[in-house]
């Protein structure tokens, strides 16, 4: 049965917490661990390698089960074609890390655009551990303690309207075709959750005072009428290069896209969270709450908080 928006509530945000999360240990035993880390692929150069060395003694430490990529995997130009060194320098001798070895489950971002999408797709053949099944996908996940949990994997890049006739080749995606599917998706949802992952933002902790556009009009108008209408609590993201949280229409908006290069923020709005900290985010989940934690480089908790199922 789908949860209504009463059944989800957001407990108080930790800021500067030493470690993720801070569960007891039964509670840890019953929830399914992972990491998310977007904006990454710098041939380990503006700081990637050292957010990998840490992403890895955290995926160590809470025992990770998967990493999920929020895109821009490869800068500035994605990959020519699965023989590009890109897939060595900028993943494979990046993320050695024994707990880094499990799953990745990757979407495209809009640099990856820039060059062969279909090369990326097509090392799922060639790595263990690289998981890009299709542009758009779906995957539920059995949590530990029995409760299902449903990832939605986005391609946002083509609901961007100004990259139409740019580098950035979007042309020819059937932006429809993915909301109506999106739409079915969580309309036919059994899950205890349904949580949604794409690149671009949504909503963001900033405002556009610097000039930059940090809320995505475009999916303002499209894809955030399908998260409310069902009710999805959570929308992972990154494209911004910083780490961000904030809670908008009862979805909670999270910006991890601090791999690799990041700017320092203007000051948060909407009683959110923003830092230009180099870093990724660590997650729990089990059926009754979703616990995350933004980390930096040096392995702070910069920001924590819970979405608790109640």
């Amino acid at each position: 049965m789908l949860l209504t928006r009463r059944q989800f509530i957001s407990t108080t945000a930790i800021l500067g917490a030493s470690a993720p999360f801070g569960l007891p240990a039964d509670a840890a035993e019953k929830s399914m661990p992972f990491v998310l880390i977007g904006d990454w692929g710098r041939n380990g150069h503006d700081n990637q390698r050292d957010v990998a060395k840490q992403m890895g003694k955290t995926a160590q430490a809470i025992n990770s089960a998967f990493t999920v990529s929020v895109g821009d995997n490869f800068y500035e130009d994605g990959v020519t074609g699965l023989d590009d060194p890109q897939f060595q320098t900028s993943f494979e001798t990046i993320y050695t890390a024994a707990s880094l070895q499990s799953p990745w489950k990757l979407i495209l971002g809009n640099h990856d655009y820039r060059g062969n999408v279909q090369a990326q797709l097509d090392y799922s053949k060639t790595s263990p551990r690289w998981r890009m099944p299709a542009r758009y996908y779906t995957e539920t996940l059995t949590l530990p303690d029995g409760a299902l949990a449903a990832f939605y994997y986005l391609d946002t890049s083509p609901f961007i309207k100004k990259y139409y006739g740019s580098k950035v080749r979007v042309e020819g995606q059937d932006t429809q075709a993915q909301l109506d599917w999106l739409d079915s998706q969580l309309a036919a949802s059994s899950a205890h959750w349904n949580i949604v992952i794409g690149h671009h933002p949504i909503y963001t902790a900033l405002d556009n005072s610097d000039g930059a556009v940090h809320d995505q009009p475009d999916l303002v108008a499209r894809l955030n009428p399908i998260l409310t209408r069902h009710q999805v609590p959570v929308y992972i993201c990154g494209h911004d290069h910083t780490l961000q949280a904030v809670k908008m229409d009862n979805v909670s908006h999270i910006v991890t896209g601090a791999g690799s290069q990041t700017y320092t923020p203007g000051a948060a709005i909407r009683g959110g969270f923003a830092s230009g900290a180099h870093g990724f985010m660590a997650a729990r989940l089990s059926g009754s709450r979703f616990d995350y934690s933004l980390i930096d480089m040096h392995g702070t908790a910069l920001y924590t908080q819970s979405i608790v199922r109640v």
